[in-house]
């Protein structure tokens, strides 16, 4: 059995959404020093709270570019609400699995979704629920993927 799905490697040999928003309303940036794994997301939101755009720059290992580039896809056309709601479970399945130890890479890109969504309502002045947003540790990250 091959340790990467075809879809992993098809978005890592294929990243869909790669660069950068000039004009982005939300950037997101969050990166793990234990891999060295770093990720960049801007999204571009219109008046209906949908998220138009979305790019991203990842340094890291192939998983990591692959979570990046599937959850852009998956959230890109979604209100910021759903885009909330993506999980890395749903990141994982959607690319069909990923080894054990590259589950914190979906982490990453849930993250890195959730830190564009919070920098795109300080931006906006929106109020939330700093808690919705506190960022994981390391060692937190690695007991939600279960390392």
């Amino acid at each position: 059995m091959a340790l990467y799905s075809e879809k992993v490697m098809d978005h890592f040999r294929n990243p869909r959404n790669v660069g950068q928003i000039d004009d982005a309303d939300g950037i997101g940036e969050v990166g793990n020093a234990k891999c060295g794994d770093i990720m960049r997301m801007y999204i571009k939101v219109d008046e209906n709270r949908t998220i138009t755009d979305i790019k991203f720059n990842t340094f890291g290992c192939g998983s990591a570019i692959a979570t990046s580039s599937m959850a852009t896809e998956m959230i890109k056309g979604k209100t910021i609400d759903e885009a909330l709601a993506l999980s890395n479970k749903a990141v994982v399945e959607a690319l069909d699995g990923l080894p054990t130890h590259k589950i914190h890479c979906s982490v990453l890109a849930e993250q890195a979704v959730r830190a564009a969504v919070k920098d795109y309502y300080d931006r906006k002045g929106i109020a939330y629920d700093p808690a919705d947003f506190r960022e994981m540790d390391e060692e937190e990250l690695h007991e939600h993927c279960g390392l």
